[in-house]
């Protein structure tokens, strides 16, 4: 990472006895800020501790040498010294004087926003959330430089307290090629949104701190004209602004919904329930808990209905180490939750039991007890460990990201003929002949999946080391029906019934007549979609019906 603080000129407006000490810290990189109260000895603040600098307090006298050397204070009491990112915010007593400063560094980091870059680049609005201090802005200024100088986007920043592009009228060097346009006075900022979009056609719109609801109603209304929105909100987590009036636009917004007996009933729960009124502002959401520890919700509009449903949703886990290396995980109580086995008596499916570090680090590992039963359940198979998987239209990073994440002893294979499983993407081993081909070649075990996600491949490779009952299909033939196509036809019977009947209509949904096999695996993807079902009928046209949560 590159780091330009501008330090010294910070240190400059600070009088003598507070800034020698502090030119002199063995910890000047990291710090923070420095308090200048009236009547209390000056406080310097760093990443992890605060100390005194200085045994003799604050004068007025030192206080009003410090405001000579910045800016003018707005109407935010915030003031800033010429092209730097710095930040002088006052407190003011009951007459306006001012009697205190908080001396904030501000750093352009560059190579801050590795850990969601791919984000960035898919053109979709991004939502940052955090507590103060976390590195929001820094982050807002680095996404806004890497839009405009490696994307090569219009982008405009709507830079309300000078704090993304640094004071005076010419934008600091940190967010290169993107605009930038001052707020007179805060309560303009959503003005100022709108004024942007209709006169300077910009592609993407970076905003800090929206915090009024005119502000979250502006947001609302350029996301709707096509434009990239990236910007922060107060609040650590998605629950936050749900919970907030004011913002809770930006997810959608909520609002209460009366059920009919009927509908209450199949739904199990009250008759006024909440549920999201509108698609969400923001299509991403990012909630910077740590500086180098981010949880990432891909689905605003999925992470909000889950939370309003009452289930817990499992957003990506991102941490990045010294080296720059990102780390994508899932949250460790959201990833047992949906791998549970189910209890319902229709049957069971053995998972792979995971659980935390003893440090509570983000990152999931497979027990040894599991792993005892995988490496004996494999050794039953005749199969030797690691397993040699061959992926075929299967992302081969997202594969060896998940056997690393989980510590499965499989290794992805380039050599057809040294692969002791075959794990396809479903469209590629039913239409493709060349497969056909392949494995008429080489006759090894094939488990496909429907789509290249986490889940899906997590779930094939417990099949893949007996773990789990494998869904194959045969693929050595052109498809005819059959027991394996009737599954696969059931399945997605009830995925399109759930997808867009049962949860975006909250309706049920009556499927075709199943035999008993078939019905159970059929309860088991509705119990995933955290919904419920039943069979009714007399065989052979007994079938299932799905209700709504």
């Amino acid at each position: 990472m590159q780091i330009t603080n501008d330090l010294q000129k910070l240190l400059d407006i600070l009088p003598d006895n507070i800034r020698q000490p502090l030119e002199n810290h063995p910890q000047q990189d990291s710090l923070i800020e420095v308090v200048l109260d009236l009547g209390r000895c000056p406080e310097a603040r760093f990443l992890n501790e605060a100390e005194y600098i200085s045994e003799a307090v604050v004068t007025r006298e030192q206080l009003h040498e410090c405001i000579q050397k910045v800016g003018t204070f707005g109407g935010d009491n915030r003031a800033g010294i010429e092209q730097t990112l710095h930040r002088i915010s006052a407190i003011r007593n009951r007459t306006g004087e001012i009697i205190g400063l908080t001396c904030r560094v501000g750093r352009a980091v560059q190579g801050t926003i590795a850990t969601i870059r791919d984000l960035v680049e898919t053109g979709q609005s991004i939502l940052m959330l955090g507590r103060p201090g976390v590195g929001k802005t820094t982050a807002l200024r680095e996404i806004a430089r890497v839009l405009a100088n490696e994307l090569h986007k219009r982008v405009v920043i709507i830079d309300t307290s000078n704090e993304i592009a640094g004071d005076g009228d010419i934008p600091h060097p940190a967010i290169g090629r993107a605009r930038r346009m001052q707020v007179a006075r805060p309560e303009l900022q959503h003005q100022v949104m709108i004024e942007a979009v209709e006169n300077h056609m910009p592609e993407v719109i970076v905003i800090d701190e929206i915090g009024t609801e005119l502000e979250a109603l502006a947001a609302r209304t350029i996301a709707e004209r096509g434009v990239q929105l990236v910007g922060t909100a107060h609040g650590n987590e998605i629950e936050n602004l749900i919970k907030n009036p004011t913002l809770s636009d930006l997810v959608g917004g909520i609002q209460s919904v009366t059920l009919g007996d009927d509908e209450a009933r199949r739904r199990q729960t009250r008759k006024t329930v909440l549920e999201r009124k509108a698609p969400p502002t923001f299509e991403i959401a990012v909630e910077m808990s740590e500086r180098q520890c981010w949880v990432v919700h891909e689905s605003v509009a999925d992470t909000v209905d889950n939370l309003l449903r009452g289930y817990q949703p499992n957003p990506q886990v991102r941490t990045i180490n010294e080296l720059g290396q990102v780390t994508i995980t899932r949250e460790i109580p959201n990833f047992q939750q949906q791998m549970q086995p189910s209890n319902s008596g229709r049957g069971s499916r053995r998972v792979i039991p995971f659980r935390a570090s003893q440090d509570a680090s983000p990152i999931v590992e497979e027990s040894e007890q599991a792993f005892a039963q995988s490496s004996q359940a494999d050794n039953q198979s005749g199969r030797d460990l690691p397993l040699q998987v061959y992926p075929y239209g299967v992302s081969r990073h997202q594969l060896e990201e998940i056997i690393a994440q989980f510590n499965l002893p499989v290794k992805s294979t380039k050599d057809i003929e040294s692969a002791n499983a075959i794990l396809a993407l479903r469209s590629h081993a039913r239409k493709h002949f060349s497969f056909r081909r392949m494995l008429a070649d080489h006759p090894v075990p094939v488990y496909t999946i429907k789509a290249n996600n986490t889940r899906a491949i997590a779930r094939a490779l417990q099949s893949c080391l007996a773990i789990d009952e494998p869904e194959t299909i045969d693929v050595s033939e052109p498809s005819r029906p059959g027991r394996g196509d009737s599954e696969i036809e059931a399945l997605e019977e009830a995925r399109i019934a759930i997808e867009q009947v049962v949860i975006p209509k909250g309706q049920p949904v009556e499927l075709l007549p199943r035999s008993t096999s078939v019905r159970q695996m059929q309860h088991e993807l509705v119990e995933h979609y955290h919904l419920k079902s039943e069979s009714f009928g007399r065989e052979p046209h007994r079938r299932l019906r799905i209700y709504p949560a």
